[in-house]
């Protein structure tokens, strides 16, 4: 067999992982010869592509990015793409494609797979936001990113008496900020499943440094955090090529908000991509490893149309169309010993 693997989207720590344990399995046990596409979508509507082999992948575990490129474009953009897409395959000899990416990769592959592209997905996003699986990688890395900024921010907030505004990823879910804001210890929290009040958020403030005698606060809020219709204007939308929402800077009009209304000097830190760079941690390592020899052992057995998934500390198989269905939002267990910690 000839497979081609791409990744999509935005990068994430361990994608390397993927690829690099999808090559050795592939090789090793398969008998595959594997082709990377570059930049996503794009390398196979174009026909770009590199041989891989295991010493192209030796030393590549522990860093971050995809050594492949990707790319947020949108092959469905084009009338001829879909099919320009099978032709190229076909006309390279390559049998199947693993597709490594969040909801726009996997609904773009699901698309393929029903336009007759054999294909499997692996999940991939620090939103953790892909239904069907309980985690997936890249999460661990941006929530231990996120919690050490946290912690440093108390230091300093604590030493100045500030507000600290934390703005973390998180487009449609706020894992991230439930996840760092627990880890870190922060005062409040706000995210995308649960529209904030100005008002509360700035009374939950009053309350604490007035009640606890404590001068410093760190509000760790998800770019995607919305306030309730009608309290506060936080910008014009603009939209990628997905028809995903171009998202960040929440946090400046919060923290412009919050110093009005309060009189507390509040500073805002956007981490933004230093979340989605740099070396995996070892869980996502691992993870990552995991799903890339499932998903080269998914194409031995030519199980098309699945995306390899965690359940219940084992990866399965479940079809595309039923990781795309919806997105996994933050439970409200989850969310509710976050509030136990809010003044």
């Amino acid at each position: 067999m000839r497979v081609g693997v791409l990744t999509g989207g935005g990068d994430c720590p361990g994608l390397n992982a993927v690829i690099r344990a999808v090559v050795r399995k592939a090789i090793k046990e398969h008998d595959c010869e594997v082709v990377g596409y570059l930049d996503g979508w794009r390398g196979l509507l174009d026909d770009e592509k590199i041989p891989l082999d295991i010493n192209r992948l030796r030393g590549t575990l522990p860093i971050g990015g995809t050594i492949l490129g990707t790319s947020r474009f949108n092959p469905f953009s084009y009338d001829d793409g879909p099919q320009r897409i099978l032709d190229n395959i076909k006309n390279a000899g390559v049998d199947g494609i693993i597709a490594i990416g969040g909801e726009g990769t996997l609904s773009g592959a699901n698309e393929m797979f029903t336009r007759g592209l054999p294909i499997v997905g692996v999940p991939k996003t620090i939103d953790n936001d892909v239904g069907a699986t309980e985690r997936t990688f890249g999460f661990d890395t941006a929530v231990s990113i996120a919690t050490e900024a946290i912690g440093r921010l108390h230091t300093t907030a604590e030493s100045h008496n500030r507000v600290m505004v934390v703005e973390v990823m998180g487009r449609h879910v706020g894992h991230i900020a439930t996840w760092a804001g627990i880890a870190g210890g922060a005062s409040l929290t706000l995210i995308p499943e649960e529209p904030f009040d100005i008002e509360e958020v700035c009374a939950s403030i009053t309350r604490r440094h007035e009640n606890y005698g404590k001068f410093a606060s760190i509000v760790v809020v998800a770019e995607g955090a919305k306030p309730v219709e009608g309290t506060i204007d936080i910008g014009t939308e603009t939209y990628d090529d997905f028809g995903h929402i171009r998202l960040g800077g929440v946090a400046n009009v919060l923290g412009a908000e919050i110093e009005k209304r309060t009189g507390y000097e509040t500073r805002v830190t956007i981490l933004g991509h230093v979340q989605r760079g740099g070396t995996p941690t070892a869980h996502d390592r691992v993870l990552a490893t995991r799903y890339g020899i499932a998903a080269i052992d998914a194409v031995a057995d030519r199980d098309w149309g699945k995306m390899v998934a965690l359940q219940s500390d084992r990866i399965i198989r479940v079809p595309l169309s039923e990781a795309i269905k919806e997105l996994k939002m933050v439970q409200p267990e989850l969310w509710n010993v976050a509030q136990q910690f809010f003044a």
